[in-house]
């Protein structure tokens, strides 16, 4: 017998290693069956499971079970990122607790304490992933930098240095000067900070008095300025341009240029142009040949080329050092000091930071750097998304895709850093380069030259491009490799199109000459459940381990995949998950109900011959319930799967027809008895199935306890056939019966809350002039009626008593004579008074909407709610002037 309550964290564990004891998860298993392989997004070692996890793998973990179910050889390749940045400022940390650092310790032992932490503490989160329900392969669990993968990072980058396509270049890079490295612009998070803007006055060349004024976030890269910008049609520079000015402290005469890069609408509309710390100026310099001046060292502090006042400070210090020094400047031909300061705003405004690191980054440093030239492979990728190989759902990603590939730059592909795969590129004394798989094929080409490798190393994001093909066994030829790929659905977040989605498809048709996938699903973004980004500092992180303690992992889930639709963001708390751990105890409860009324799953049962018409309903409800969340999952549609199943468990079974079985088991009919029960039996057992995808941990321990005792399972439910019930009979007549009986017993409850008839009295119905087929109806399911909608009679007649509640079901009314149960002057008064409330409340809000000010002001999650309420207050109004029209005399 069922416990009388269900305890999740005690059957989670269990569960799961019944799973993976039973091999469950393993692909190859169905050597003859359709493949369907997923790819995990690779989580990085260091990171702990958050919200976004929880969704992409509960997503995921719902396509394979499904799949799996459906006779499918599914593998999900799962492993994890190496994180090369992120790692290693996790050791660095740990080292600098024990004073040491990875200068000191030098690369070969730095490399081996960062090993040691991945063997102890790195990939918490796959078992956190476990916690939550993942039946991936973990037999074939894989890392960025194992050996296997590792090959395959030298394969690539070997060929593709081999194509012409990898190449060294001295460019403009983000900087990081914490960790001295270069960082993708993709990398750069903008963040809105407080600051200010510096209006400085450069001196015109030539004309003692005479000043151009340009605006400034960071003063001190005026001393990188070659030169100065207007723009051609400015009427205010015409005359200054071709002329020079004078760069203050520096003393150095760079030209006034004519450049549309300069806005006349912005600041002065004069801007300085400094090609080595700024990319848009670097194109400039490029237009008009300006010689590059880069003032910053390696970790962020002022170089040699700057005057010796200011060489050796932190960018920090040389802004406040240079902004003073500006405001008494020696100038020729002036007998004072002159303040070049014009005046400061204060503003706000975004200011790039590393995103792993959240260290300022400067502007960009000029260095040399291992390139790829990725236009060729994005043409590819670009033109496989054109011919329909690989669709974006939801379409509209399709876009965001082409915009990035079309717009596409050489992707900078190396690393200051020494935890990563270490670039296998070797150097003679000359210079020259030896690229290679190995060292010894690298000296072999360079005979009796001593040679010294490259120290930097690889984008994490490269070994991630080859993830597809390199985690079943490429270079080599392996069975898996032939057999799933290419994979069947990438499910990802919108964040990493460009970043891993966009290069896998380039290094897939490169080096496979196929799409790594013919599907990409970009799943929405998780909000708190006020609609608000999560972030650590506004203390609203919602951590998906705590809510599977609080309330189980499958409420979780549930709550997750409800809430994935395409079109708006997920809000996810607390208050959102509990709904759905009562499900989970709705559940249990009526598996309970079931197994107490003798309900046990009959061998050779066959749905399509049960006779009555409450079974015929539930047999044809369920197949409909089936074909829908087939068709919903397969077609990515997990919000609606997940509505379509929830009505059915929820409503259709437990509702409805268990209410409507009660009856039959209490009653003497025994043969009705036995068919009702097998029919609850199966429709149980169905329902289960179409569970699991999205609850299995639940749906896994009520198949096996609702076997005890009877006829064992034939599998445990994970490996179940997936419900097909496309032969049944539809049960038409047995479906409109029921629907009918539900609409009426629903508008029974409906009138007598809004009557505010007593629960306990039961009162009469009447179906005034109903036609014989309504009679019939009535006739043939009384007894459900009169049961379910707390009836003392339920006839139809001629005439409509008065002080009858009335409603119209299907243009036949249905009249509640209620004289003597309730004061109708009493609840007449009582509903117009509601109703005035409602009305006012729709006003209020009709009010703050149609409100420009408050439109405008507004955050548009608040305006969401707004319209919400509002959409509220006038279904609570309808809902009360029916229940007023239904007071008739």
């Amino acid at each position: 017998m069922l416990e009388p309550r269900f305890d999740p964290k005690a059957i989670e564990g269990r569960i799961y290693a019944q799973w993976e004891a039973s091999g469950a998860f393993r692909a190859g298993r169905r050597p003859g069956g359709e493949t369907f392989c997923i790819m995990i997004p690779p989580p990085n070692i260091t990171g702990r499971l958050h919200i976004g996890h929880a969704l992409n793998n509960t997503l995921q973990d719902i396509l394979v079970r499904f799949e799996r179910m459906r006779g499918k050889d599914v593998l999900w390749q799962v492993g994890t990122d190496h994180a090369g940045i992120a790692t290693q400022l996790i050791v660095e940390r740990q080292l600098a607790e024990r004073q040491q650092s990875r200068v000191q310790m030098g690369r070969e032992k730095f490399l081996e304490a960062v090993w040691k932490w991945k063997d102890e503490s790195g990939g918490a989160i796959i078992s956190q992933l476990r916690r939550l329900g993942a039946s991936a392969d973990w037999t074939r669990e894989r890392f960025t930098m194992d050996e296997g993968l590792s090959r395959a990072v030298l394969r690539v980058f070997v060929e593709l240095y081999n194509q012409g396509l990898i190449y060294k270049d001295k460019r403009l890079v983000n900087w990081d000067p914490r960790l001295q490295t270069a960082v993708s612009d993709l990398e750069v998070e903008n963040i809105e900070v407080k600051g200010h803007l510096w209006y400085l006055k450069y001196p015109v060349e030539g004309e003692m008095g005479r000043f151009i004024t340009v605006a400034t976030t960071r003063p001190e890269t005026m001393l990188g300025d070659t030169a100065i910008a207007v723009h051609p049609d400015d009427p205010r520079y015409k005359d200054l341009i071709g002329r020079n000015a004078i760069v203050p402290l520096a003393n150095r005469h760079i030209p006034i240029i004519a450049d549309e890069h300069s806005d006349p609408e912005k600041g002065t509309g004069a801007v300085k142009i400094t090609p080595g710390h700024d990319f848009n100026d670097f194109e400039v310099g490029r237009r008009h040949n300006l010689p590059l001046i880069n003032i910053l060292n390696k970790d962020g502090t002022l170089n040699d080329s700057v005057p010796q006042a200011y060489r050796g400070l932190s960018t920090t210090e040389a802004r406040r050092t240079i902004l003073a020094d500006l405001e008494a400047v020696d100038l020729v031909g002036w007998t004072e000091p002159v303040n070049l300061v014009e005046k400061v705003d204060a503003i706000t405004h975004a200011v790039p930071h590393d995103e792993k690191t959240k260290t300022v980054v400067l502007e960009p440093l000029m260095t040399e750097q291992w390139y790829c030239n990725v236009k060729p492979l994005a043409d590819r990728a670009i033109e496989a998304v054109e011919r329909g190989r690989t669709k974006f759902v939801p379409e509209q990603w399709t876009n965001t895709y082409y915009n990035w590939m079309r717009n596409i730059h050489p992707w900078c592909i190396s690393r200051q850093l020494w935890w990563g795969h270490q670039i296998p590129a070797w150097y003679d004394a000359d210079g020259k380069i030896y690229v290679a798989m190995s060292e010894e094929e690298a000296q072999a080409r360079a005979p009796g030259k001593k040679l010294t490798r490259d120290p930097d190393v690889l984008d994490t994001w490269f070994s991630s491009a080859l993830w597809p093909f390199s985690t079943l066994g490429w270079p080599d030829e392996t069975p898996e490799l032939r057999r799933y790929y290419p994979t069947s659905v990438l499910s990802t977040a919108f964040d990493i199109i460009f970043f891993w989605v966009a290069r896998m498809m380039m290094m897939g048709l490169h080096f496979m000459e196929d799409v790594p996938f013919h599907t990409v699903f970009i799943h929405t973004r998780v909000l708190d459940e006020k609609g608000t980004k999560m972030s650590k500092t506004k203390g609203n992180v919602v951590d998906p381990i705590d809510i599977v303690d609080e309330y189980g992992a499958d409420a979780l889930r549930f709550t997750l995949s409800l809430a994935a639709g395409t079109g708006r963001d997920m809000r996810i708390g607390p208050s959102r998950v509990e709904p759905n751990r009562n499900f989970a105890t709705k559940l249990w409860n009526a598996t309970r109900f079931c197994e107490m009324n003798g309900c046990v799953t009959q061998p050779g049962f066959d749905p399509a011959k049960v006779t009555l018409a409450a079974n015929q309903w539930i047999v044809a409800e369920t197949a409909q319930a089936a074909s829908d969340v087939t068709a919903q999952i397969a077609n990515l549609r997990f919000n609606e799967a997940s509505a379509t199943v929830y009505h059915f468990v929820y409503d259709v079974f437990c509702d409805w027809y268990l209410e409507i079985c009660k009856p039959v088991f209490n009653g003497a009919d025994e043969a009705a008895k036995a068919e009702t029960r097998a029919t609850a039996a199966w429709a149980r057992d169905q329902l289960l199935k179409l569970l699991h995808p999205f609850m299995p941990f639940i749906t896994e321990e009520l198949w096996a306890r609702t076997a005890e005792g009877t006829t064992p399972r034939a599998s445990l439910l994970i490996e179940a056939a997936w419900p097909d019930f496309s032969t049944l009979p539809k049960f038409e007549d047995a479906r409109r019966d029921l629907q009918w009986v539900i609409d009426l017993v629903s508008g029974v409850r409906s009138a007598r809350a809004e009557m505010n008839v007593p629960p306990a009295s039961y009162i009469p119905l009447m179906l005034p002039h109903a036609d014989p087929e309504i009679m019939s109806r009535l006739d043939r399911h009384r007894d459900t009626i009169r049961t379910l909608a707390r009836l003392s009679s339920a006839e139809y007649s001629d005439v409509i008593l008065r002080n009858s509640a009335q409603f119209v079901l299907d243009r036949q009314i249905v009249a509640l004579p209620l004289a003597g149960i309730i004061d109708f002057a009493k609840e007449r008064a009582r509903l117009e008074k509601e109703l005035k409330k409602a009305t006012d409340e729709i006003a209020r809000f009709d009010a703050k909407l149609n409100n420009e000010q408050f439109v405008a002001k507004a955050p548009e999650d608040v305006l969401a709610e707004q319209r919400d309420k509002r959409a509220e207050a006038i279904a609570t109004a309808a809902r009360l002037k029916e229940a007023v029209a239904r007071l008739a005399d």
